[in-house]
């Protein structure tokens, strides 16, 4: 399907008024924001429109936009028209049959369950505003270049940002969905339906694995009959190369037509496959919980079944372990071949040096002063397919230990918007610090220090004759 419009933000007027010192409002820097990032992702540039941006084209409709991003706060459930907007877009998707996931709601303050619109009560929240955990205190960045911010701002963003993109693939044509799978030219992974009690978690790592890339199955609600159910869930793991299994105190729905639950079939079906094909092109993650208070007897027995019969291990790797210690097992298996290679060429000492192609040619001296002190050398790439670059460029900031940006013909605006990919890297499945982050300028190449003040990011002035030196002493300063 085609769209007008990539991306509707419904916001209260209120919640964009501008600034003290007149920065822009709230609102006005979100959708900024937004858009670096679903341009990062997406390869082109996203066309994004505030509501009132929208009312002013010849002929707003509704059903032009792909996606509806809802601000939430007081203001916004207080306004009728707010809520007029939202129930609008809610019929028009309707009415087009493409419903799936395309209003999201974003949370600029806190609002309880029951204060929420009904229509947004089951949707997954990104909280975009700051939360003192021992005070309790709420309250709006007014620095979104901060550690704090990077921590959790930038990380909701990131979440959101895929999850859109994910849609707008969804409701593109094919070409476009066979793209994807070349941006990462991932594994499909099978992430087994669960329990009522381990859904969000469930969720927790289904979104961390589509933000690393990877094609997450199911990718729709499965049937409540057993047969059709079989046939969508063996179809699914037949594409898959893994599959996870999270086991809580749960048993699971029990489809109509089987006297086994969901989380039983799947695992029994995931079991069938490691015997035909080997541990080498299929293996299995099982997670069960280590609290199992509240488990029935079916359920234990269902789990008592997994950890001794040797069909139902058949391929699998059985953990009962803190969940935050199963992700990481997640994350060393996923880990795949390029990867490994990419950590073990630069052992551990790798510098980013970000440029542009203009600078191409200057930069080698930098290249050779950091050879010189024993580190790699990560570069950009300027030829090939878009989607190739853009991921040679996510694969660079998963992997640096620490990032020079070269600042020669390009402006300041380009820096800062590289500066901004440095603070979005630990979204991209960063799995180590940084341990520094600089600006390269030449002499009289002026830079707005202003800018970088409170991001941690050094600034170097140097003749590139001279590099060595300057390039020496501030490895020294990353290293300490």
């Amino acid at each position: 399907m085609n769209f007008e419009v990539d991306v509707l933000v419904l916001f209260a007027d209120r919640d964009n008024e501008k600034a003290q010192g007149g920065q822009a409002g709230w609102v006005t820097q979100f959708k900024r924001f937004l858009e670096l990032m679903l341009t990062q992702v997406l390869g082109d540039k996203p066309r994004i429109l505030l509501k009132s941006e929208f009312d002013n084209m010849a002929s707003p409709k509704l059903d032009n936009a792909a996606v509806a991003v809802s601000l939430l706060s007081q203001d916004f459930i207080k306004s009728g028209q707010c809520l007029d907007n939202l129930e609008t877009f809610f019929k028009a998707i309707e009415a087009s049959g493409k419903t799936r996931n395309r209003v999201f709601k974003v949370f600029k303050a806190p609002l309880s369950v029951m204060e929420q619109p009904p229509r947004l009560r089951e949707l997954i929240g990104y909280e975009m505003y700051q939360l003192d955990t021992e005070s309790g205190e709420v309250r709006e960045y007014a620095d979104y270049f901060s550690n704090e911010a990077e921590r959790q701002y930038w990380m909701k963003m990131v979440d959101l940002a895929y999850d859109i993109f994910d849609t707008l693939v969804q409701l593109r044509d094919g070409a476009a969905k066979s793209e994807v799978k070349n941006i990462y030219k991932r594994k499909t992974i099978y992430l087994a339906e669960t329990g009522h009690d381990l859904s969000v978690q469930r969720n927790i790592i289904k979104r961390e694995l589509q933000r690393h890339g990877y094609i997450v199955l199911p990718n729709q609600t499965l049937p409540g009959y057993a047969s059709d159910l079989e046939k969508i869930v063996r179809r699914d793991i037949e594409d898959a190369s893994l599959s996870i299994h999270l086991i809580g105190s749960a048993y699971g729905e029990i489809p109509d037509g089987a006297d086994r639950s969901i989380v039983d079939l799947q695992n029994k079906f995931a079991a069938e496959k490691s015997q035909k094909v080997g541990k080498d092109q299929f293996s299995r993650l099982i997670w069960i919980s280590p609290t199992l208070n509240n488990a029935s007897e079916r359920q234990k027995a269902f789990i008592d079944n997994i950890k001794r019969d040797t069909d139902a291990q058949e391929g699998a790797e059985i953990l009962q372990t803190p969940l935050e210690d199963f992700k990481n097992i997640v994350r060393e298996e996923l880990l795949d071949t390029h990867e490994k290679k990419s950590l073990e060429d630069t052992g551990g000492k790798s510098i980013y040096l970000v440029h542009d192609r203009v600078d191409h040619n200057d930069v080698k001296p930098l290249i050779d002063a950091i050879e010189k002190s024993g580190y790699k050398v990560l570069v950009p790439e300027f030829e090939g397919e878009l989607l190739d670059l853009r991921q040679k460029h996510i694969d660079n900031l998963r992997n640096f230990d620490a990032a020079i940006i070269y600042k020669g013909k390009v402006n300041d605006q380009w820096v800062r918007m590289k500066v901004l990919d440095l603070l979005k890297a630990p979204g991209f499945g960063r799995k180590k610090p940084i341990k520094g982050k600089a600006v390269f300028t030449t002499p009289g190449a002026a830079v707005n220090l202003d800018a970088f003040k409170n991001q941690n990011v050094r600034i170097v002035e140097s003749d590139l004759r001279d590099s060595e030196k300057s390039i020496k002493s501030l490895l020294a300063e990353f290293n300490a």
